[in-house]
């Protein structure tokens, strides 16, 4: 009879290797005995050589979103954007727009429930136009924002921008620090 395979996947090495260190009790070796025979198993060299790989994993994606942006369409989407990283104007062009919401909803709370005046109030800060009510209906139209029907509860829809919109948000992220109310915040979240 085949065998079917089963995968296995750990999030993070450290506390696999503490549960699997417990069930082998008095028996159990080294924690970084351990963690090194785990690193074994799934092919690598030593526990040191799984980090450099996955460190490496990371740059070579980063690098990928970098290629995948068209770097055009995000120097013109960050034109639209002031010194401190609020958006000027609201865009004429579609595509330009797309990347500007995208960075506004960079700036929302994750799965986090927002009255209608707290999502105001962020978009507020976040352009300098004076039309939030736009900026938040156009985010529910391109699905990066969800309500109720009845007007309550908005939240940021979690997903993975795309490439343009990756770098657009990195762009502007020194930007958006040096505004005093920005640099208060990170401050008091810290």
């Amino acid at each position: 009879m085949p065998k079917t395979p089963l995968p296995l996947r750990a999030d993070d090495l450290t506390p696999f290797a503490r549960r699997l260190s417990q069930q082998l009790g008095k028996a159990s070796p080294s924690h970084l005995t351990l963690m090194n025979m785990l690193a074994r198993a799934a092919g690598y060299e030593n526990v040191q050589h799984m980090r450099a790989a996955h460190a490496a994993a990371q740059r070579l994606d980063r690098i990928a979103d970098e290629r995948l942006a068209e770097p055009r369409t995000v120097k013109r989407a960050l034109h639209q954007f002031d010194a401190a990283g609020r958006l000027r104007q609201w865009p004429s062009k579609r595509s330009v727009q797309t990347l500007a919401l995208w960075a506004l909803w960079a700036t929302l709370p994750s799965e986090r429930s927002l009255h209608e005046r707290e999502v105001g109030a962020i978009l507020c800060a976040e352009h300098l136009f004076e039309d939030p009510a736009t900026l938040r209906r156009t985010m529910i139209s391109c699905g990066l924002l969800t309500r109720r029907p009845d007007g309550s509860d908005y939240r940021r829809r979690e997903q993975e921008p795309p490439a343009e919109a990756k770098a657009l948000i990195r762009a502007l992220g020194p930007r958006r620090r040096t505004r005093p109310e920005v640099v208060a915040l990170e401050q008091t979240d810290a």
